[in-house]
């Protein structure tokens, strides 16, 4: 951000958009003001380029993708969506609530959410995949690939192998580690993938999608149900010839009108990813996130939050220093733009950020 004296670290939370979706933004803006002008065409090609795109950054195909407005509505697909019978949901303890909520409501069908405890603050993997493998009352495991506050990885093919051989199934929030890791949903055994556009993918708000493994799109009966889910709705032209016949992809769970103008966005945000490259954005942050876990790892008065191991950690450093107070001060007079989250320290930094903010960044820190 080169008109911005301030070093933005805070991608976990908003990711800014490049000038390309803020080009789009304007765009169809000015679209919007005269939406007789608006090629219909247009609104149809942001929704099929918006599947088509979110599917390349996960290992999808483009059938296999619904557009949601947020990472939060994916989940309570799957909560509400997949036929679980009573029993046990998995998670850790520590999830960002849209993890928990939507499964600790689903008491009236016999189904509990239990929580994986902590170990030094970070995710019991070990535990977890224990509980699948031997418990027989385990129905689903619901995790974040990369969790909001410590930015841990979790190990997904592990996971999901244990899920899969147990009958179990496996819900992954992807919304910390969507565009800045590679990930191939084909080769690892996910049942349903939530994520946003609005973080790591630096997209607008609003704009989000869910990938349903392409054995479940057509099993699964869509637990909210309008009007553009149906095949019939394709025709405006003739909207009340009813005829109750969901899409066979996963559009059968777009339930509404899409925001295409923010979708539209979002696309160029997403282009410009594809374009970079998934892996070498991923290189780009171990070297930054690599220069900011030594240090904190030297610091005597500093906690390192975040696994050190880099094949555990995305684009997300979490520390909680002794004197949170006066150093999250200290960041704040230097424009430094981060966060806390639970007691820590949290920065997040994106491809535009370079290995030379990182130094200013620690010698802010340091002083």
């Amino acid at each position: 951000m080169a008109d911005d004296p301030g070093i933005y670290l805070n991608a976990a939370s908003v990711g800014p958009m490049p000038e390309a979706a803020v080009r789009e933004a304007a765009r169809w803006s000015a679209w919007r003001a005269r939406p007789h002008a608006i090629p219909f065409s247009s609104l149809l090609e942001a929704a099929a380029t918006a599947r088509q795109q979110f599917a390349a950054l996960v290992g999808a195909d483009h059938d296999e993708i619904a557009l949601m407005p947020n990472t939060t509505y994916g989940l309570n697909l799957a909560a509400r969506a997949l036929p679980l019978r009573p029993g046990v949901v998995l998670a850790f303890d520590g999830e960002f609530p849209s993890c928990v909520y939507p499964f600790q409501a689903l008491g009236s069908r016999g189904v509990t959410l239990e929580l994986i405890p902590r170990v030094h603050g970070l995710p019991d993997e070990d535990a977890l995949v224990q509980a699948i493998e031997q418990r027989s009352d385990v129905v689903a495991v619901v995790v974040s690939w990369v969790q909001f506050a410590s930015g841990y990885v979790a190990d997904l093919a592990r996971i999901g192998r244990a899920c899969r051989a147990r009958g179990v199934f496996f819900i992954v929030d992807g919304i910390q580690g969507c565009g800045v890791r590679p990930l191939d949903l084909h080769a690892i055994p996910v049942d349903l993938f939530a994520s946003g556009a609005q973080k790591w993918q630096l997209g607008p708000w609003g704009t989000g999608f869910v990938y349903v493994r392409r054995e479940l799109v057509t099993a699964l009966q869509p637990h909210d149900v309008g009007w553009a889910c149906m095949k019939r709705s394709t025709d405006y032209t003739r909207l009340t010839e009813y005829e109750f016949d969901f899409f066979d992809d996963a559009r059968r769970f777009e339930v509404v009108t899409l925001a295409y103008h923010d979708f539209a966005v979002a696309n160029a945000a997403t282009a410009l990813l594809l374009e970079l490259g998934v892996p070498a954005i991923a290189a780009h942050l171990e070297t930054l996130t690599g220069r900011l876990t030594p240090w904190a790892q030297s610091r005597a008065d500093v906690r390192l939050i975040t696994p050190a191991e880099s094949a555990r950690r995305a684009g997300v450093v979490s520390f909680a220093p002794v004197a949170l107070a006066p150093m999250a001060a200290a960041l704040t007079s230097a424009q430094v733009h981060f966060t806390v989250r639970e007691g820590a320290i949290r920065l997040s930094p994106h491809v535009y950020n370079t290995l030379d903010e990182i130094d200013r960044v620690v010698a802010v820190l340091d002083a």
